[in-house]
């Protein structure tokens, strides 16, 4: 494929060993700064010129996913490199990415890779990028037309990885001890579970909400996280960062996507893209293990008393009943809407005094 590597895995300008006609960007977590040490991931979105519109994206991708194959099996005889790479089989007739995993004889230690082609739509995203509205209402009606919501998620992973990228150092190290846990409890529990990505945005939710500090106490957050996960019949969140219901089009579609059955989580740079739907039986099957996990004995303090969590807890009702609820929500708090917990005592305990850090250890065996 003739193109050009823009990003590699580990987020480095490699140059142009492909030639002008494609950009190579890491989105998986060490492109967003979140890796788990041992269980390494990365979506290598290839945004290809030949691809120049959402719908021949869904159309031709199968076919460069085809001749990436081809290209990777041919590296593989060849031997061409000093690692081990081995490319998975298809399952799907069209398939939307191209999987292997690469492996270090130094390292002894593997990364899955995901390849995605992509519609470059976005072109070149700078810190303070925010997109066109004519991009998303244009995402809105592909979607709707191919009936495939959230399928053209790969084209927007640079703002994905911006939204986690620019977060403090020790939420991306909260957002890693939930990763953990969550793979704890995918070895367990095996699928369905809810997606990964979406356990990230609830994290940074519940610091956004309960902190919003650089340092905190991470078994507080801990905490609101895997309580959080219990009431995830009542979560309703989004963010207006990048989309925003200024639009009529863009208005419109997220009122419908915010009134889908719980948990509504949407992806901060796809509003098609609800990460908190899925199959149904996740979420009861994880809130399962977060209500195991709350009675460990991490979650008190050395004197035994329990570890507080943060207060994220619904807000109030505008008075204004000529908005609709999404609408309230968005001019009271532009980067998300509180969950509405029931009225039956299962609202989050308000955080007490942070205790030091020291004074808390959790081990995940």
């Amino acid at each position: 494929v003739d193109g050009r590597i823009l990003v590699g895995a580990g987020g480095v300008k490699t140059g142009n060993a492909l030639g002008p006609g494609l950009a190579l960007k890491n989105g998986g977590s060490s492109g967003k700064g979140t890796t788990l040490r041992g269980r390494s991931d990365a979506d290598l979105v290839v945004f290809l010129d030949y691809l120049t519109s959402f719908r021949e994206q869904f159309e031709r991708r199968a076919e460069f996913i085809e001749e990436i194959r081809r290209q990777l099996k041919a590296c593989q005889r060849e031997k061409r490199f000093d690692v081990e790479f081995e490319v998975q089989g298809q399952q799907w007739a069209r398939p939307r990415a191209l999987s292997f995993v690469l492996t270090s004889p130094q390292l002894n230690e593997g990364v899955e890779f995901d390849v995605l082609p992509a519609f470059d739509v976005l072109g070149q995203v700078t810190t303070s990028y925010r997109p066109d509205p004519d991009i998303y209402v244009l995402l809105i009606k592909e979607c709707q037309s191919l009936g495939k919501e959230g399928e053209f998620s790969p084209c927007f992973t640079e703002l994905q990885r911006a939204f986690l990228r620019q977060r403090p150092t020790k939420l991306k190290s909260l957002i890693r001890l939930v990763k953990h846990w969550y793979q704890k409890c995918k070895d367990k529990l095996g699928k369905p579970l809810p997606a990964q990505y979406a356990l990230e945005l609830l994290t940074v939710y519940a610091w956004e909400q309960g902190s919003r500090q650089t340092e905190f106490n991470t078994a507080q957050g801990f905490r609101t996280v895997l309580e959080l996960v219990l009431n995830y019949q009542q979560l309703c969140i989004y963010w207006t960062k990048y989309y925003n219901f200024d639009d009529p089009v863009i208005g419109q579609y997220l009122k419908r996507q915010l009134k889908k059955p719980r948990p509504v989580i949407l992806d901060p740079a796809d509003p098609t893209g609800n990460v908190g739907g899925g199959d149904p039986r996740g979420w009861p099957r994880l809130a399962q293990e977060a209500r195991a996990w709350l009675s460990y004995p991490c979650f008190k303090n050395w004197d035994g008393s329990p570890v507080g969590s943060w207060d994220v807890g619904p807000e109030e009702d505008s008075e204004d009943d000529t908005l609709t609820w999404a609408e309230r929500a968005y001019y009271q708090c532009d980067h998300g809407w509180r969950p509405e917990f029931p009225q039956t005592g299962s609202t989050p305990q308000r955080a007490s005094a942070p205790d030091a850090e020291e004074n808390w250890t959790c081990t995940i065996l």
